[in-house]
Formats: C-alpha cells, sequence, structure tokens
C-alpha cells in the first residue's frame, strides 16, 4: 500500500531520518516504537502530506490507498449536541443529502456533464464506505466495543476516553484502507483501553498505530516498525517475539564487538611494530607490509557493529533527594464537592502524609483532573497543603507547567542552569540531547515535553509531587525509568494515572473513584480488582515477571556479563512463549 524508499528528513536542529525504507502491506497491523523524540508522528504524517515536507527519497502510496487518521490529541467541540449514532452517521448523511442535492439540480440544469461526474464521485465515495450498511455497521461496531448502550447518548455526556474510542470509530466506519492511529490509548482507563484493543482486532483493513503501551503491544500486531536513531527495522511478528530476538541480536553483536576489537588491537600492535622497522630499515617489502595492515586496520574498524536498535536511549530519571521526616500530613481534603451539569464528587476526605504515595485511579470522567487542579490552585477552602514544604507537579495538558513559546534552554535558565553546559549535561540524562536545547518547547514531541516536566521536577527541592498522568507519551523505557525513579523517591505522592504498572507496583494504596466518592483501597485489593473486571491475571504475572528478567538483562549488559545475559535471555523466552 505505501513504500518508503531511502528516505531522509530532520530539522535544522535535528535530522530525523537517514536513507530509511520500509513497505506498508495490506492487511496488517503494524505497530510503530521508537524512542520519544524520533520523529514517529512526523513519519506517519509525512504519509499522508508528503506534499507539504521536503524530503530525499521516496514515498510512493498505491493509486487506491485511502488513509485515515485519529490524532493522539482528542479535541471535543463542547457545542456538539448530537447523539453517538448521528456522530457516526454524519458522513454517511452528508453523502446522501448531497447525492439528493446533485440529482435536484440535474433535473432541472441544461448541461448535465459535470453534475452527472459528481454525482458518480458521490456514489463511489458511498459504495466504498459500504454506505449501504451503514447503520448495522455502526450498531455492530459499538457491540464490539462493548459501547452498544451508549447509541443515544448525547456526547457532551460523554468521558473523554469515550469520546477518543469514537473518533476511531467513525474513522473505521468510512472503511479506508490504511488507518493510522497515533497514540490512541493515551489517557485511556482500563475499561476503555480493553474496548480499544477489541477495536484494533476486530479491524479488517491495514493499521498503523504509534504506540507505547504494553498490553497493546502484546495483543494487538503481527508486525512491528521500529524508528530509532535515524534508522527504521522491520520485524514480521509481534512485539514480545521482537523483543527476544532484540535482546539475542544485542548478545551476538557484544560478542562480536568483544572479537573485533581484539582482532583491532592485535592488528593495530603489528601496524606499530611494522612502523618501528620500516623506519628502522629502508625495506620496500616492510613499507608494503605497514600499507596493506593499514588498510586491514581502517576495514576493520570501519564495519564497527552500528546498534541504531541495540543501545536504545534509556533515560536516568533522579527525582529529589528528600531527607525522611517525621509522619505528618502534608495535604488534607475536607468535605471537597465539584459538580457542573451533575455531581462528579461529594463529600471527599483524605490526608496525605508524609512519605506517603497514592494513586487516584477511576474511570475517564469522574472528576480526577479538576480535583488535581483545585488542589493546586491552593484557592479552595477544602484543600490544604502544610505551607512549610516544597511541591511540584506536572500537568497532562503538555504545555500547562511551561511557557511553550522559550526554549529548553530558557526554560532551564528559569530554573537556576546558568550555562549551556551545566544544562545540557543535566538534560542528557533525560535523553533530551543534541540541539534539543535550541528548540522551542512546543518543537518538542509529546514524550519530550513530559520528559522535560519530569527532568524539572527533577531539579526542584520537592517533597511532595502532584502528578497527572505522568506516563502518559513517554516511550517503554522512559515508562519504566521513571517507575522507578518513583519507587525509590522518598517524599510524598499523590498522581493520577491509567498505567497499571505504575499504580500497582509504586503506591502506598489507591483512591478509586467511584459513584460520586472516593474509597480508599489496598493496592494487593486494587491489584485483584483489576484482573477479575479488565485483564487476565496471567498476562499480567506473566508480563511483570518479563519487565523483571529485562531489568536484570540491562544490568547483566551494562556489567558485562554476557554469560548471565544469555542465561536470562533463555528464561525470558521461555516465560514469553506462555
Amino acid at each position: 500500500m505505501i513504500q518508503v524508499e531511502k528516505l531522509s528528513y530532520g530539522f535544522p536542529a535535528k535530522d530525523l531520518y537517514k536513507d530509511i525504507s520500509f513497505t506498508l502491506e495490506k492487511g496488517q497491523h503494524l505497530a510503530l516504537i521508537g524512542s520519544n523524540g524520533a520523529g514517529k508522528s512526523t513519519l506517519v504524517d509525512m504519509m499522508i502530506h508528503p506534499d507539504e515536507y521536503l524530503y530525499d527519497g521516496k514515498i510512493i502510496k498505491d493509486e487506491s490507498c485511502r488513509i485515515g487518521y485519529a490524532s493522539q490529541f482528542a479535541v471535543r467541540d463542547k457545542e456538539q449536541s448530537c447523539t453517538v449514532f448521528e456522530y457516526l452517521s454524519e458522513k454517511f448523511v452528508e453523502n446522501q443529502k448531497a447525492t439528493v442535492a446533485v440529482c435536484e439540480e440535474m433535473a432541472v440544469a441544461e448541461e448535465t456533464e459535470a453534475l452527472f461526474e459528481t454525482y458518480q464521485g458521490l456514489l463511489d465515495a458511498f459504495e466504498a464506505m459500504d454506505g449501504h450498511h451503514y447503520e448495522s455497521n455502526i450498531r455492530k461496531q459499538l457491540y464490539v466495543a462493548g459501547m452498544r448502550e451508549l447509541e443515544e447518548t448525547k456526547l457532551s455526556q460523554l468521558s473523554g476516553g469515550e469520546y477518543k474510542l469514537l473518533q476511531i470509530m467513525r474513522e473505521m466506519l468510512l472503511s479506508q484502507n490504511l488507518l493510522i492511529l497515533d497514540e490512541p490509548d493515551v489517557f485511556l482507563d482500563f475499561n476503555n483501553l480493553n474496548r480499544l484493543c477489541q477495536l484494533i482486532n476486530g479491524y479488517k483493513g491495514t493499521l498503523l498505530v504509534i504506540t507505547h503501551n504494553r498490553y497493546l503491544l502484546n495483543h494487538c500486531f503481527n508486525k512491528i516498525l521500529h524508528l530509532e536513531n535515524g534508522d527504521i527495522q522491520e520485524y514480521e511478528g509481534n512485539y514480545t517475539e521482537y523483543r527476544c530476538s532484540q535482546l539475542r541480536e544485542k548478545l551476538k553483536l557484544k560478542l562480536q564487538s568483544i572479537e573485533e576489537q581484539e582482532e583491532i588491537e592485535r592488528t593495530e600492535k603489528m601496524v606499530d611494530t611494522l612502523r618501528i622497522k620500516a623506519t628502522t630499515f629502508a625495506n620496500r617489502t616492510i613499507g608494503n607490509a605497514v600499507n596493506s595492515k593499514q588498510k586491514q586496520l581502517e576495514r576493520l574498524q570501519a564495519r564497527q557493529i552500528k546498534t541504531p536498535f541495540i543501545e536504545i536511549r534509556e533515560p536516568k530519571i533522579d527525582l529529589p533527594a528528600v531527607k525522611p521526616k517525621s509522619e505528618h500530613v502534608v495535604l488534607s481534603i475536607k468535605d471537597y464537592n465539584i459538580s457542573f451539569d451533575e455531581d462528579l464528587l461529594r463529600n471527599i476526605h483524605f490526608e496525605l502524609t508524609a512519605g506517603e504515595k497514592v494513586a487516584i485511579v477511576g474511570a475517564n470522567g469522574t472528576g480526577k483532573t479538576t480535583l488535581m487542579r483545585d488542589i493546586l490552585k491552593r484557592n479552595h477552602p477544602s484543600i490544604h497543603i502544610d505551607e512549610t514544604i516544597d511541591y511540584a507537579c506536572l500537568s497532562q495538558l503538555l504545555g500547562e507547567n511551561t511557557d511553550e513559546t522559550k526554549t529548553v534552554y530558557e526554560t532551564m535558565a528559569d530554573l537556576g542552569f546558568d550555562t549551556v553546559e551545566s544544562a545540557r549535561g543535566y538534560l542528557r540524562q533525560y535523553c533530551l540531547e543534541g540541539d534539543t536545547l535550541k528548540q522551542k518547547v512546543e518543537q518538542l514531541s509529546g514524550g519530550e515535553k513530559n520528559l522535560l516536566q519530569i527532568a524539572m521536577i527533577g531539579a526542584t527541592k520537592a517533597e511532595l509531587l502532584i502528578l497527572d498522568e505522568p506516563t502518559s507519551h513517554l516511550d517503554i523505557y522512559a515508562q519504566m525509568a521513571f517507575e522507578k525513579a518513583i519507587s525509590e523517591y522518598r517524599g510524598a505522592v499523590l498522581m493520577i494515572s491509567h498505567d497499571f504498572y505504575l499504580v500497582a507496583n509504586c503506591a502506598d494504596h489507591i483512591l478509586l473513584v467511584e459513584e460520586n466518592t472516593i474509597r480508599r483501597m489496598r493496592t494487593r485489593s486494587f491489584r485483584k480488582m483489576v484482573y477479575d473486571q479488565y485483564f487476565d491475571q496471567t498476562y499480567l504475572e506473566i508480563d511483570k515477571k518479563k519487565q523483571e528478567l529485562e531489568a536484570s538483562i540491562t544490568l547483566a549488559f551494562k556489567e558485562n556479563e554476557l554469560k548471565m545475559v544469555e542465561k536470562l535471555c533463555d528464561q525470558l523466552e521461555a516465560i514469553s512463549a506462555k
């Protein structure tokens, strides 16, 4: 459907791709993965709108290729008063009305040739969308997603997650033969994530999905496109198989690299020895031997392993080093209420003590973010933050905590980094490298903006972190690094998150939002609830074990314990086979 050949493209401050080639074939469900800032969203936009970019190489699309697209940023028109069914049928109804209007015009027009072409085009488009069956197709899609009961619900009454799923469903119903989804899972609660998984697996066309969600990656795709450090790799198979293959390849390349280095060192010694002889004895044979060995050395150095997919950028996240204090209340909420058209939260009471980590969890649209914003405003009579402590926050609305018109360096300078070198050195551990300092914040990817917010928090002395969806947009490696950092942080944390791994592995207890109130749960009870209601317990336990093995493999690579790496890779492949 689409073939990309030797594509090169970049910005003045950053090269994104260097001679990359890949294909999208009919019927595949592909996941596009890669580190934050690798250029995934830009790449899909280039495929959709190639005429808007100046690039080297070719983007070849089949003439029959019709592309649908759903953005990672779902913006709802608050004035929309239509129902779910009316929203999903809008394009079909518009086509029918336009067809009737052309027919009426043809009935009285003297020249009908142009009108007939328009009429035929509308009929062809309606046929391509399977318009004759659109009503039954809509109901079928709603059933597949578990949203059949929402058919007559007004859009204004939906949660943000439900609306995002409807946007995806609408594109699917238009029968585009290539559908591109950019981080469709961001901010979805557990129930809506399951619905998204069902929609993807039930879709018969070709799908290209940018995602960092481990659950989707393990359940929805039969081909992986991995974009990393300006290069791309294609893998036929699912993500688990790809990850195992990747680690095996890294081990092979490490062993090969060791052999190469040893051979290079031996050759360098021989070159040095021959040079000494050549300076001592005027002998043509020795001179030729020096040149020959020098060329051999250059060839060895030139073919050293280049591993853009193996040495993946993994951020090192350091949150503020906080000294433990005696237990005291750092945040208290008493008799808190919020409502819009109807009550969202009523009579909310809870306290957060020093060093305690608490996650607020609940369905989309239940008032969690509104509560968080009222906490941060510090002017609500029901909310009190201890005035003797420093706190820092992270917003799910990218750009809310930063001035997007400033450069990254200007943003860091506001935090006290007085030289470019100090800011560059600090941000390097967060994988914000190269010319990132020169870029404006608005030019960063969603994941890079979140990493910048996390880096800004790390530069404070905060004893309390207030976090709203902190792992949204982060790549898998950054998610795991952030989870580790939260586990090691000794201050207090209040976070909203739909990231099961972050919540289950880091929270001391859960505040579950349901039926307009909040109830406190032990983390163990929360895990059991999630197992019972949303996911398969065996899958989650196996996936947790896989994460632990991957972390051990990473550590073994760093310590050059390659025999241990091989043993752990065997264990990973065995558990993945389950």
